[in-house]
C-alpha cells in the first residue's frame, strides 16, 4: 500500500511518545500516527514486535528508506534530526554544541527518564506502598531536577547555547509531569520558567496532543481522573504479568 506521508509514528501519550511527536512537529515533517493501546498490550503483539523488538513505544517507520524502522525515543529524535534538520535547528552543526545536546539527550535517556519512570511507578501504580522504592526514586528524580535547575540558573534559557534543541524536548517531556511523579517545582524557579517557555511553543503544543490530548497533567489536579488512571494502569500491569 502506497504511503502518502514519509513517516509513520507508532506512539502513545507518554513522555517518550511526546519526545518523538514534538520533534516531528518542530521539524515540520509530515507523518501518519498509529496509536498504540498500552492498556490492551498492543505493543506486545507480533506485528508490532517486528517494528520494535523491545515492545515499547514509540517507534518510527521511514517509508522513504524502504520502511526502515527506528525504535527508542532518543534514537528516533537523532535519526529525524540527522535526516531532516539540514539547518541544525534542533541538532547543532557546531561540534561543541552538538556534543552538549547529545550529552543531555543521553543524560535524559539513561537517568531522568528511568528514574522518574520508577518514581511514577512506586508513587502511583505499585499495588502496594513500598517506602524504600518511593523514597529511592523520588529522591533521585529530585536530584536530577536539581541538576537542571542549577544549569538553567546560570543565565540559560535553554539547555545548550541558549537555543531550543533536542536536549530541551527530551528533558521537558519528562519534567512536564513532575506532579505525577511526586516532585515539586516550587523551589526551582528557573526550571518552572523553562517548562513554561517550552510549553508555549506551538509545535510543542501540537506534539503533546499526539496521538490524543494526554490526561496525565490534568490528572494531577483531578483526583477522580487520577484514581481511574491508576486503576487502569494497575490492571494493565497485572494483565502483562499474567502473560509472561
Amino acid at each position: 500500500m502506497a504511503q502518502n506521508k514519509p513517516y509513520t509514528l507508532y506512539t502513545a501519550g507518554t513522555p517518550n511518545g511526546w519526545k518523538a511527536s514534538i520533534t516531528l512537529e518542530e521539524l515540520g515533517l509530515q507523518y501518519d500516527v498509529k496509536p498504540i493501546s498500552l492498556a490492551k498490550n498492543e505493543q506486545k503483539e507480533a506485528w508490532y514486535l517486528a517494528i520494535n523488538p523491545n515492545g515499547r513505544i514509540p517507534a518510527l517507520v521511514d517509508h522513504t528508506q524502504g520502511d526502515l524502522s527506528v525504535f527508542e525515543s532518543g534514537a528516533i529524535m537523532l535519526y529525524l534530526a540527522e535526516q531532516a534538520d539540514t539547518k541544525g535547528t534542533l541538532l547543532p552543526k557546531d561540534v561543541r554544541d552538538r556534543a552538549h545536546v547529545v550529552s543531555w539527550l543521553m543524560w535524559q535517556m539513561g537517568g531522568l527518564g528511568p528514574m522518574q519512570g520508577q518514581a511514577n511507578h512506586f508513587n502511583r501504580y505499585a499495588p502496594e506502598k513500598v517506602p524504600y522504592g518511593i523514597n529511592r526514586y523520588t529522591n533521585e528524580t529530585e536530584r536530577l531536577f536539581g541538576v537542571l535547575e542549577k544549569h538553567l540558573s546560570e543565565g540559560r534559557e535553554y539547555l545548550v547555547g541558549n537555543k531550543f534543541s533536542l536536549a530541551d524536548i527530551a528533558c521537558f517531556s519528562w519534567v512536564l509531569i513532575h506532579d505525577w511523579s511526586g516532585v515539586s517545582l516550587d523551589d526551582k524557579p528557573n526550571l518552572q520558567k523553562w517548562v513554561e517557555r517550552i510549553q508555549g511553543r506551538p509545535a510543542v503544543q501540537r506534539g503533546l496532543d499526539v496521538p490524543e490530548p494526554s490526561k496525565i497533567v490534568e490528572a494531577t489536579k483531578n483526583p477522580e481522573l487520577a484514581k481511574k488512571m491508576i486503576e487502569d494502569a494497575q490492571k494493565m500491569q497485572i494483565s502483562s504479568e499474567a502473560k509472561k
